[in-house]
């Protein structure tokens, strides 16, 4: 500020006495937890009200969480949708296709089984086979002492994941959890798309 003041002009003193005019003083005195105006009469006391402790939200209505869990690999598979005709899908799930080949991921890590899966994959559609067995089986039972639980059997989960990766998904027409007399839910059927002369 350069300290010099700026004198009011003559519209700005007459707004400035208008609104002085209109100004009234807040002289408030608290008498035994009442407020009262000074000059008022004994009638216009205004009790203060005082506020009870409370913590924020606890007269809002509780409601039960929703739980936005993945639901179970089993549910999934259950729910697939046929990419082929009806009749050769429920032929497929009761495993009355014949298997034409098959592999055993058994015993492998990710690391082994992803590139396994993959290769044997496009070696049998080159050979023009369309079914093949892919045995991942069910999974350890033993519990898990780690801070962060573990799923039963990584690679059965790990397995339609893969199928549906853009390198491998294009040769593949379904997927879906194999039959009992199959494996179960420890093996999966791969329905393979013809391969293109």
């Amino acid at each position: 500020m350069t300290g010099k003041h700026r004198h009011l002009t003559g519209e700005e003193r007459q707004l400035w006495n208008e609104v002085v005019k209109k100004a009234r003083p807040l002289n408030v005195l608290r008498v035994n937890n009442v407020v009262k105006h000074e000059g008022a009469s004994s009638r216009a006391l205004v009790p203060q009200t005082t506020l009870r402790p409370f913590r924020l939200g606890e007269l809002a209505p509780v409601k039960p969480e929703k739980s936005h869990l993945f639901p179970d690999l089993d549910s999934r598979m259950a729910t697939v949708s046929p990419n082929m005709d009806k009749r050769n899908f429920d032929r497929l799930k009761k495993g009355k296709l014949k298997v034409e080949g098959r592999i055993d991921l058994h015993g492998m890590t990710q690391a082994e089984a992803h590139p396994a899966l993959i290769a044997y994959i496009r070696q049998c559609q080159g050979a023009g086979k369309r079914l093949i067995l892919v045995i991942t089986g069910k999974g350890k039972t033993t519990p898990s002492d780690g801070i962060m639980p573990t799923r039963r059997g990584i690679l059965r989960h790990a397995v339609p994941d893969w199928l549906q990766q853009p390198g491998i998904a294009p040769h593949i027409l379904q997927v879906t959890k194999a039959s009992r007399r199959h494996g179960g839910s420890g093996a999966y059927y791969v329905y393979l798309r013809r391969r293109h002369a």
